[in-house]
This record gives C-alpha cells, structure tokens and sequence, in this order.
C-alpha cells in the first residue's frame, strides 16, 4: 500500500509540474488570441486557432494523464490536493521567469507567503491522507455511487452548477471570479470520482479482468467527458478576464475541498478526509488570500 502510494505521490508531483505551467502557456494563448478576434470571455474561440494555447494544451494534457495514473495508485484525497503544487508553478518560484516574461504577472511577498503555505498544506495532506478502500470492479465503484448519500450530493452539483452556468454567469461572470472558478470546481469533483473509476477499470482490465463488458465504466466515461469539456470551457473563461496568480490557488483551493468531500461522501472514509479537508482547507484557503 505504501509502495502504491509513493508512485500515485511521484505522479501528482509532476502532474503538478506540467499543469501550473501549462496555465501560464494557455493564459499567453488566450492575450494573443483575443487580439486578433473574439475573446474567450466573450464566447468566442479564436483561441483554437493559435499555437500557443494548443501548446499549453499538451502541457496540460500530459499534466492530466499523470494525475490520472496517480488517480489508479492513491486515494483522491492524497492526489487532489497536491494539484496545490501547480499554484506555486504557475504563480512563483519555479516559473517565475515565465510568468515574468510571458504574463508580466508577479506575487509580492504575501504570494511567497501563499506559496509557502501550499508546500506547507500539501505535506500536511501526504502525511495524514488515509487508506482508501480496495476496489475490486467497476460494479462495486457503481454501488458506492448509487448510495442516496452521494447521489444527494451529485443532484445538489448539478443544480448548483446549472444555476451558475444559466443565471449568474451571464450577469456577474465577467467581473466576479467565484462565478466560473465555481463552475469549475463543483463540476471538477464528478470528474475526479469518474476518472477513479476509469482508471480502476483500466488497471483491472490490464490485469486480465475485463471491466469494459460492464456498461457502468461507460456511463463513467460519458460523465468524465461531459465534466472535464464544461471545465475547460469555463476555465478558459476565467484566465481570459482574470490574472492567472489570482485564478490558479482559487481554482485549486475550491477543487481540492469540493473532491475530498465527493470522496469522503462516496468512499465513506468520513472521519479521516474531514479531519484533512479542514487542515488543507485552512492552510490553501491562507495561499488564497496572500
């Protein structure tokens, strides 16, 4: 278990890597785009059309895999928060000559503090993440959804995330950031426990026991796609009016607490994520307003 932890741990780190860098790459894609046709803010997908954003696509692309791998091997609430790490790449230190160079977006002192404060949460996470339960099929992933616990919480993101999407969004999303930020993270936590269950099903199948028979990974798959395409629009959406320093610990800190409450409802590892949702919750939601 320790061993299966410690590759899902190596995972979320690079993950981590490739993601923050890739907000910078994108962020540079959506200025150039917007300079020469519709902004993504706007509805507009000029964006597709500039290198520099597909650019930052396969950097995030090859960040999502990696966070997806490390999905199979840990628990959700081991990997998910250590995405804190991307606030520190897309906003400091690390890619901090990038973000100089290609944003002309710097932190002052409070945002070291702020990143600090992630290396700080993210380790307290490593530490104190608990044992998930062993999965044996797809079918079994399945009947944890279908509990009335979980599916209470799936119809309360999707009424959440409907009314964002249909009545805030188009009278408070160009100037409130919690709008789409929003969107993204509500809807980001269906994605996470889909992708779980993908990824077990994947390594099953690797292991001689077929789970794409099973019409419960497909429905995963639909609803993985379907979350991850509102995501990025969304997303795209937000780096494209508001500074990427400001989006990124946001983003992740209203992800990361929305996930590991999904997995502790889901996996019924209640006492153990609660107890690291508050810790990480404390110390991310700190980065959030250094």
């Amino acid at each position: 278990m320790y061993s299966s932890s410690l590759k899902g741990f190596v995972l979320a780190v690079v993950s981590s890597a490739f993601i923050g860098s890739s907000f910078i790459i994108k962020k540079k894609g959506l200025q150039r785009a917007g300079a020469h046709g519709p902004r993504a803010s706007g509805g507009g997908y000029a964006y597709l059309l500039e290198p520099l954003w597909w650019l930052g696509m396969v950097t995030m692309i090859v960040g999502e895999v990696s966070n997806f791998v490390a999905y199979v091997y840990a628990p959700a609430v081991l990997v998910t928060p250590l995405g804190a790490l991307s606030i520190i790449v897309s906003c400091d230190f690390d890619s901090a000559i990038l973000a100089h160079f290609m944003l002309n977006e710097k932190l002052q002192r409070m945002g070291m503090l702020g990143c600090l404060l992630c290396i700080v949460g993210s380790t307290i996470i490593v530490l104190h993440a608990p044992e998930e339960r062993s999965i044996d099929s797809v079918e079994e992933i399945w009947e944890l959804a279908i509990q009335p616990a979980f599916l209470l919480y799936t119809a309360s993101v999707v009424a959440v995330a409907l009314t964002l999407i249909f009545y805030c969004a188009p009278r408070y999303g160009q100037t409130n950031i919690m709008v789409y930020i929003g969107i993204c993270s509500i809807i980001g936590s269906l994605t996470v426990v889909s992708i779980k269950a993908i990824g077990i099903a994947i390594k099953l199948t690797l292991e001689g026991t077929d789970q794409i028979v099973y019409f419960q990974t497909w429905i995963f798959a639909m609803v993985a796609v379907t979350c991850i395409i509102t995501q990025l629009n969304y997303l795209n959406m937000a780096l494209d009016i508001f500074n990427t320093a400001v989006v990124s610990p946001i983003y992740y800190a209203m992800f990361t607490s929305f996930t590991i409450l999904a997995s502790a409802i889901m996996f019924q590892c209640k006492q153990h994520s609660i107890r690291t949702l508050w810790i990480h919750h404390c110390v991310i939601w700190n980065c959030r307003i250094a």
